[in-house]
């Protein structure tokens, strides 16, 4: 006789269901060990799947997969880790929110209690409602997060100038858009190589000066 958390583990939450997990990483570079650990604990590792991209967009190998003719179904499951492996875009989280709604998929979000809970049939609305309101905050101080971060940035080089600090020695030129393209760069939304192109700079001296910025200009605490 199988006991709930075996059920639940092997996916077996009702006929024709299924329990998926995905994990995200950034870059090649990172490892994906740790997510990948958190969902073993709720799903199957042959269910589990990755990908090692950026979350600028939703074009993504596997994440496409999932949402394939041959993934995810109505009354299917799908874990991740934290509401940011689905995008980092708020626009983006909302239009996959409304989509497993639509085809009838359960999220389920570790970093969100909420969105874990099982309620009694035909109660489900509270836990959507719940879920709904964490999801909006949570999405709205990330968004805010990362235009904080530009302002400072854009208001840290400035200060420098007034002061007459300069990057470099000898003394480079700051291109006007470098503080907004270093930052699409740093949260993975450009390539070095794209950055590269639209600062119209070789490659020595774009990490010349971004290491410059980051030294004298990027406020501490800021990744």
């Amino acid at each position: 006789m199988k006991n709930i958390s075996d059920t639940y583990y092997r996916g077996e939450v009702g006929m024709g269901q299924r329990i998926f997990g995905y994990a995200r990483v950034s870059s090649k570079e990172q490892n994906l060990d740790r997510q990948i650990g958190r969902l073993k604990q709720f799903v199957l590792p042959e269910n589990i799947l990755m990908d090692k991209a950026s979350g600028k967009d939703l074009d993504r190998p596997a994440y496409q997969a999932l949402k394939g003719t041959l993934g995810l179904r109505a009354g299917d499951t799908l874990i991740i880790t934290s509401l940011d492996r689905l995008s980092r875009s708020k626009a983006d989280i909302r239009k996959e929110l409304q989509w497993f709604q639509d085809h009838q998929i359960r999220l389920k979000v570790l970093d969100l209690p909420t969105s874990l809970v099982e309620v009694p049939e035909g109660q489900e609305w509270i836990v959507e409602m719940i879920h709904n309101i964490l999801i909006e905050v949570l999405s709205s101080m990330a968004e805010q997060e990362r235009l904080l971060i530009r302002k400072r940035q854009s208001e840290g080089i400035e200060a420098a100038k007034k002061k007459g600090k300069h990057l470099g020695r000898p003394r480079m030129q700051i291109p006007e858009e470098f503080p907004e393209v270093y930052a699409k760069w740093k949260e993975g939304q450009l390539s070095a190589k794209s950055a590269m192109i639209m600062l119209r700079m070789a490659k020595t001296s774009f990490y010349r000066l971004v290491n410059q910025y980051e030294a004298c200009v990027v406020p501490k605490g800021v990744d």
